[in-house]
């Protein structure tokens, strides 16, 4: 798919690493003009010095709900119409869930999970009035396939997905589709600089569990994914109508997501008599 003729408007959460600086890079080449939101803007200053007005810049914590509202409601003041809204800062949460402590149970909810609910919420009202548009929310495999040792970061992204899903249904009334974006392992700094794992329990050793916790303090597993890629496929999907309500990206997502969703409806389908047995 193409480029759309007319030059849109991308208000994206994280833009200063990751999928969120790639798709900004990609965004300002072609012509569009991106609001970013980041935790200190001095990172993206010489995209900035280069891009001038194409790069709208504000400071955000997502852990910061009045914030974050704060932050949209001026966007769409100061630019008028966005035209797609991008849900993508976030970070990873890795080991087991009794290593995990409470501080960093409820951060990785606020930021993964609280926070991009109350990003699209407030949103929400600037694209009904301007009569549509579109919401990527990044997800992962983790939203569709579950990993021992990534039970917390799971938590958030298996219900960010539950809550795009049901919000998609709500608003295609108005104009203004949903896509879940489910990569599988990328190489960019997410994995290795911009997760965190929790503190070691020794008796996890002998666990699944432990396998997540060794891949990282390694750092020798190479991810498959080419951001590059993978961003240009998501740019790509706002051109398709209907939108797409979940995007798979990677082929070990793909594989992983096929494998474990055949296995839950395989248990479904084994369970029918005792489902049905229950109604009056």
């Amino acid at each position: 798919m193409g480029q759309a003729s007319k030059p849109r408007t991308w208000l994206i959460t994280g833009v200063n690493s990751g999928f969120g600086k790639e798709m900004t890079e990609q965004l300002l080449a072609r012509g569009d003009r991106v609001a970013g939101t980041v935790r200190g803007e001095a990172a993206l200053a010489e995209l900035k010095a280069r891009h001038g007005d194409a790069l709208w810049l504000a400071q955000l914590d997502l852990t910061d709900m009045a914030g974050i509202r704060t932050v949209v409601d001026r966007a769409f003041a100061e630019l008028g119409r966005i035209d797609v809204v991008v849900s993508n800062a976030g970070y990873g949460l890795f080991g087991a869930a009794e290593e995990t402590g409470d501080e960093d149970v409820q951060h990785q909810m606020a930021t993964n999970l609280l926070g991009p609910i109350q990003l699209i919420r407030a949103a929400l009202p600037h694209l009904r009035a301007q009569g549509g548009g579109r919401i990527l929310q990044l997800s992962t495999v983790g939203g569709q396939a579950a990993f021992p040792g990534a039970s917390l970061y799971h938590a958030g992204k298996w219900g960010i997905e539950g809550f795009v899903d049901a919000l998609s249904r709500e608003v295609a009334v108005f104009g203004i589709g949903c896509t879940l974006v489910e990569p599988g392992g990328a190489r960019t700094n997410f994995r290795y600089g911009g997760s965190r794992l929790a503190p070691r329990i020794a008796a996890y050793d002998a666990s699944p569990a432990s396998h997540a916790r060794r891949m990282i303090e390694e750092g020798t597993s190479v991810p498959p994914g080419d951001p590059a890629k993978m961003v240009s496929r998501m740019i790509d999907s706002v051109d398709q109508q209907p939108a797409p309500l979940r995007l798979a990206l990677g082929g070990d997502a793909w594989t992983a997501m096929r494998t474990q969703l055949a296995e839950r409806l395989a248990a479904l389908d084994a369970q029918k008599e005792l489902a049905f047995s229950t109604d009056a």
